[in-house]
């Protein structure tokens, strides 16, 4: 299960998610971002409250730094140690912005 709570303010948009970003959520995030960052020069994923990402996850992280590399900038915050590890892991911590890790 992932909630998403999103801000958008000016050109500026705030994702929190809370739970997981896997398989079965992936699809759910890809489609609110994508219906979302038109316009927007600033992105942001809260990542406070998520608990776990999967591969699926990392395509749409992916996916959102492309689209954003062409308007603006993304940054990922508040990742926890589990989801830290698995940006490391994969490489993702290189390739994105992320600050604020606990």
């Amino acid at each position: 299960m992932l909630n998403i709570k999103k801000t958008i303010e000016n050109a500026a948009a705030i994702f929190t998610l809370e739970g997981r970003l896997d398989t079965s959520t992936a699809p759910e995030l890809d489609q609110e971002l994508k219906s979302s960052l038109n316009g927007v020069t600033a992105l942001t994923l809260d990542m406070k409250d998520l608990v776990y990402i999967s591969s699926a996850g990392l395509r749409v992280l992916l996916s959102a730094q492309k689209i954003m590399n062409k308007q603006g900038k993304m940054t990922v915050r508040n990742v926890n140690e589990t989801v830290m590890e698995i940006f490391e892991v994969t490489g993702f911590s290189d390739i994105l912005d992320i600050e604020g890790a606990d």
